[in-house]
Formats: C-alpha cells, sequence, structure tokens
C-alpha cells in the first residue's frame, strides 16, 4: 500500500519580494492538483536562524581549511 500526500512544502533559494513571487505563484496554482498557494512572510526568527546556521556553516569549513 503507497502513502498518500496531502500537501508540499517550497522552500527558496533567498527571500523575495511579494510582488516578484506573484508569477511563481501563479505558475504553482496552474499544475494538476493544486487547490491553494499560501506565501509566508520572512520573520525576524528566521533570519535569525538562517544567519546562525550560516555562522556555523562558516566556522566548519574554516577550520577545515586550517587542518590542510
Amino acid at each position: 500500500m503507497t502513502d498518500r500526500i496531502h500537501s508540499l512544502t517550497v522552500v527558496l533559494d533567498e527571500d523575495i519580494r511579494d510582488d516578484d513571487i506573484q508569477g511563481l505563484i501563479s505558475a504553482l496554482s496552474h499544475f494538476r492538483h493544486v487547490i491553494d498557494v499560501q506565501t509566508n512572510v520572512t520573520d525576524p526568527i528566521s533570519l535569525m536562524a538562517e544567519a546562525r546556521a550560516r555562522n556555523q556553516l562558516t566556522e566548519r569549513i574554516l577550520a577545515a581549511l586550517r587542518l590542510k
């Protein structure tokens, strides 16, 4: 028996202005089985988490380069 999927989450590679994203929203809404496309506004917590993740990755890369 196969699983049934009720939704998908699309993550963008960067924050995009709401007036610039309308084309993508329109395109996604034209796919078969899509009944709604919702946007999520960037909040300070998301920005903080992204900055911390980027910082940790940078530190790991620099540490790895120092070992060589």
